[in-house]
């Protein structure tokens, strides 16, 4: 079977170079449109499938992979940062608090499509504002949900659920689907 990654975080190819040996990586290239008014895990799924369908859309021979991860403090999602500003205000709303990871994965071939979620949740350390300055600073949080990498050290107290979930790929749950997939 040939696989499409259709994303382009280096995160996500490098969790899924752990599953697969060989797989062709070509983002989704539509705007991530949805319908806010949905549970978050029915946004994060929504936006995995709409990259899923679109690059499947092209390929349709091949298995095609998409996940979406959002970042849910409270009633917001938290999306990734539009600049410095806002990645730094982020930081400082989730420092010392509780949030949730949710990541929406669509996997599609010719026989069958399957949508669903990991939920992971993530305990941020107290984070001081020269931490924060510094972390900004270093461009990390600026192409990541939520504004950090649980990969970067020093941000995250403690986690209930899947770790690589929280990176943007949910490993097991992604295996599972693949196997699920394969099955005609």
């Amino acid at each position: 079977m040939q696989y499409i990654l259709a994303s382009a975080s280096p995160r996500r190819k490098q969790l899924l170079s752990g599953i697969l040996t060989k797989f062709e990586v070509i983002p989704a290239q539509s705007d991530e449109k949805v319908n806010l008014s949905l549970f978050p895990e029915k946004i994060a799924m929504q936006l995995a499938e709409n990259k899923c369908d679109e690059v499947y859309a092209r390929y349709p021979e091949k298995t095609v992979i998409a996940c979406d991860t959002i970042v849910v403090f409270g009633s917001e999602i938290l999306g990734k940062p539009k600049d410095k500003a806002e990645a730094a205000e982020t930081l400082k709303k989730l420092s010392g608090k509780t949030h949730f990871v949710i990541t929406g994965v669509c996997v599609r071939n010719r026989y069958k499509k399957l949508c669903d979620f990991d939920k992971t949740e993530v305990q941020f350390n107290n984070l001081s504002d020269e931490f924060i300055n510094s972390y900004v600073e270093s461009g990390s949080p600026m192409d990541k949900a939520g504004s950090y990498g649980i990969q970067d050290g020093g941000i995250v107290r403690q986690y209930y659920g899947s770790y690589t979930n929280v990176v943007g790929l949910p490993v097991a749950k992604v295996t599972k689907m693949l196997e699920e997939v394969q099955k005609i």
